[in-house]
């Protein structure tokens, strides 16, 4: 059963841009996340579309939640998936999430996250 769906869709230059000031990479990704971007920014907007996709499927936004607290990741094959801490992973339980689907896409100039969040 679905319990939330997200999207979002983000100019990747202005993610690159923020990401050029330290603070926001530190303020926004975990070091598992900055890892993985091996410094390539243009993942950084991937992951950042991600983030807001869940809080979306969620259904509360960046409200009590920190960025930090959702991590996309991705596995040996280069697949997005999901991982909540905190404040997150308690308003997924809370809503009786156990499973989260998420696809992510890009052209030149955009990025796009799917999330779906089901029980």
């Amino acid at each position: 059963m679905i319990i939330g769906v997200g999207v979002d869709m983000i100019e990747i230059r202005r993610v690159v841009r923020a990401c050029e000031r330290g603070h926001f990479l530190e303020k926004i990704f975990t070091e598992r996340e900055i890892a993985q971007m091996d410094k390539r920014m243009r993942r950084a907007a991937s992951d950042f579309a991600g983030k807001e996709a869940v809080v979306k499927a969620l259904g509360t936004g960046f409200a009590g939640i920190e960025a930090r607290e959702i991590e996309i990741l991705r596995a040996e094959s280069d697949a997005p998936y999901i991982e909540l801490h905190g404040k997150a992973a308690e308003k997924a339980e809370e809503l009786g999430i156990r499973d989260w689907k998420i696809s992510i896409t890009n052209t030149k100039e955009l990025v796009t996250a799917f999330v779906v969040a089901s029980i």
